[in-house]
């Protein structure tokens, strides 16, 4: 009998060039099929519930797919751990109804941005923060994220390709600022994201604090729907897909 999984992952993106297959690249679904086929001796459709960019962490990535291998969930879980690498770990299997899918079934995602804020680079945290040596103003720049709070069309901060097309309209629910010593973390949740939008949120934050932006102009760039008057990209190995809602 067919059944229709959901698992749960979690995983380092340092040395993967994001989650879809590639060629000529090692990703995350590439070595996540290797490991399932190890088990199962198929390879059914993967759902994975977004992309990923090269360098890209997850502290929770979610997949569906349907198989009719009997094993256990709790079975599959410790399985895919034997023969996944070290860098990447499933937390959970469970079954759902026929009609989930790991993307479309997603009612939003939360996504935090890591940044370490000292004049003196941590060893520990290279490719897992932004190394961030500038003196930041953590009560401004909340001020300024707070306008990204609400339903926009974000084409000021989504990078377009043939992958973006149609409307540009999200909802982003929350977007705090907190700081526990040198490690400032960005959070920011909303129903959908579009292509770049965190890391272009965090670069022009940071274009607010060195005052290349102004700190009040982040809803004019908003209006503006006009990628050129955000603020560059940040680098991906600050970024983590922290959370992925769903109303199961």
């Amino acid at each position: 009998m067919m059944r229709n999984l959901l698992l749960t992952l979690r995983f380092s993106g340092r040395d993967f060039h994001g989650w879809q297959i590639q060629e000529n690249a090692v990703t995350v679904q590439e070595v996540f099929q290797n490991a399932l086929y190890e088990i199962i001796h198929e390879r059914p459709d993967i759902k994975g519930c977004s992309r990923t960019d090269a360098g890209v962490h997850a502290n929770m990535y979610c997949v569906s797919m349907h198989i009719a291998h009997p094993i256990a969930d709790d079975h599959l879980m410790m399985a895919l751990n034997r023969y996944l690498p070290p860098t990447v770990a499933v937390t959970g299997v469970r079954e759902v109804p026929d009609d989930f899918h790991a993307r479309y079934s997603c009612t939003g995602k939360e996504y935090v941005y890591k940044i370490w804020n000292s004049r003196v680079r941590d060893p520990f945290l290279d490719g897992y923060a932004l190394h961030y040596r500038y003196e930041m103003d953590d009560l401004m720049l909340q001020r300024a994220a707070d306008a990204f709070v609400g339903t926009h069309d974000y084409s000021s901060f989504c990078t377009l390709d043939k992958r973006e097309r149609g409307d540009l309209t999200r909802s982003v629910r929350c977007f705090h600022i907190e700081r526990a010593g040198a490690l400032v973390t960005f959070t920011v949740a909303a129903d959908g994201f579009l292509y770049n939008m965190v890391r272009i949120m965090v670069g022009t934050l940071l274009s607010v604090n060195n005052g290349r932006i102004k700190a009040d102009a982040i809803g004019s760039i908003i209006e503006r729907r006009d990628r050129a008057a955000a603020g560059p990209t940040a680098p991906p190995h600050g970024l983590y897909l922290n959370r992925v809602f769903y109303d199961l």
